[in-house]
């Protein structure tokens, strides 16, 4: 069973930027598409953004859509989020999973878009 363990949240303000990082193990990294999804308070888990194994092909929410970039590092088993432009509507906790969401959910991290 692979494990997920998501990191770097936090507060900024609105227009700001932050990267977060998802450290995978349990498995074969390089053989997983990746995924970034995010939960705000009241609402169901939501598709961020996606990664395929040879990070040549990537996908997005219409929401984030040139503002935020996945990429990923199949030799530290990690994947990111760089996120520009923030807006207080990307407030929410920030999960990362198989694409498929077949594995266990890890902590997520928090971000909080605020002035």
């Amino acid at each position: 069973q692979v494990q997920v363990v998501e990191s770097g949240g936090g507060l900024v303000q609105p227009g700001e930027s932050l990267g977060l990082s998802c450290a995978a193990s349990g498995g074969t990294f390089s053989a997983y598409s990746m995924a970034w999804f995010r939960q705000a308070p009241g609402k169901e888990r939501e598709f961020v953004a996606s990664i395929n194994r040879y990070a040549s092909v990537t996908r997005y929410a219409d929401s984030v859509k040139g503002r935020f970039t996945i990429s990923r590092v199949n030799a530290k088993n990690t994947v990111y989020l760089q996120m520009n432009s923030l807006k207080p509507e990307d407030t929410a906790v920030y999960y990362c999973n198989h694409e498929t969401r077949a594995w266990d959910w890890g902590q997520g991290t928090q971000v909080t878009v605020s002035s």
